[in-house]
């Protein structure tokens, strides 16, 4: 159950972290430029550490540097760039829906990748799991779900690639799950992984601000920086760090569906700080979450 408690942690730093980069991107900060800055000063601070096994980095299978790049690249970085613009294409609502099939395609890729057998008890408990995390985010889905129009406008070009921009945040972060837990079962430790993690991340966010801007432009006041320090510290430090820490005793699959705890402690967060208050909904898909995930770590399913 320790590595459950990890992943949960991570996902209560996660969603304090939603607390200033929603403001930030709402105030006009773009999510690339912040997405850079993050994997910027998060390099700065693991090269060293990564310097200190340069000899086993220069040794490196080719397989090896794959799994990095689809941690570093996908998870990092595109999915969090694709999941962002999503939001500005469709109706939120329909982007945190499709949300929810993450742990659907970190079970498939773990299957296939990672050779875990899948029980019949595990899907199961995995149902309810995810029947848990709809209800948590139901009060923003529903709402938003009840107002659509079903015309062609679901369908028109805007509508496909925001369901497009969605689905490719979703295969990426499962992916970034899957290959996670396949290099701490290599036997590199968390801040091998991270800092592979963050060091492509940047090199990635590198091209992609050149490509689609022109260069960096990073002249933003202090107060800009001080905020994504502090998300630095919240999210990409201490948050990833619990969750690969979790993520090395748990199986893939239990991990994708602990994951889906972060919704939950954003709906806690935003009731202790904003005064949201919790829904009866919310607390009965908190608590088949929770039931359905100890299950399945207790019973080993």
């Amino acid at each position: 159950m320790i590595g459950v408690v990890f992943v949960i942690l991570a996902g209560v730093l996660w969603a304090i972290d939603t607390l200033i980069r929603y403001p930030m991107l709402f105030a006009g900060v773009s999510a690339e430029r912040i997405v850079f800055t993050e994997q910027l000063i998060l390099s700065i601070v693991f090269i060293p550490l990564l310097l200190k096994d340069a000899k086993k980095i220069g040794t490196l299978k080719l397989s090896t540097m794959a799994y990095f790049g689809v941690i570093g690249v996908c998870g990092q970085a595109i999915g969090t760039l694709t999941f962002t613009k999503a939001f500005m294409l469709i109706n939120p609502s329909l982007v945190i829906l499709l949300q929810k099939l993450q742990p659907i395609v970190a079970i498939s890729l773990a299957r296939v990748f990672l050779g875990e057998k899948i029980k019949r008890e595990f899907l199961f408990w995995a149902a309810i799991a995810l029947v848990g995390g709809f209800l948590i985010s139901s009060p923003d889905i529903m709402p938003g779900l009840m107002g659509l129009d079903f015309s062609m406008a679901l369908l028109s070009k805007k509508a496909i690639w925001g369901y497009t921009l969605t689905m490719i945040a979703v295969v990426s972060w499962g992916a970034s799950t899957v290959f996670g837990k396949k290099l701490s079962a290599q036997g590199f430790d968390e801040i091998q992984i991270m800092g592979g993690r963050f060091v492509l991340g940047l090199v990635f966010m590198t091209f992609y601000l050149y490509y689609q801007f022109g260069g960096l432009n990073l002249d933003w006041n202090l107060a800009t920086y001080g905020k994504i320090l502090v998300m630095v510290l919240l999210s990409g430090f201490a948050g990833m760090y619990f969750y690969y820490k979790g993520l090395k005793t748990l199986s893939a699959r239990a991990a994708a569906l602990a994951e889906m705890f972060f919704p939950f402690s954003a709906v806690v967060i935003n009731w202790i700080f904003l005064g949201a208050k919790l829904q009866p909904v919310q607390i009965v898909g908190a608590s088949l979450l929770v039931i359905a995930s100890s299950v399945i770590q207790l019973k080993k399913y």
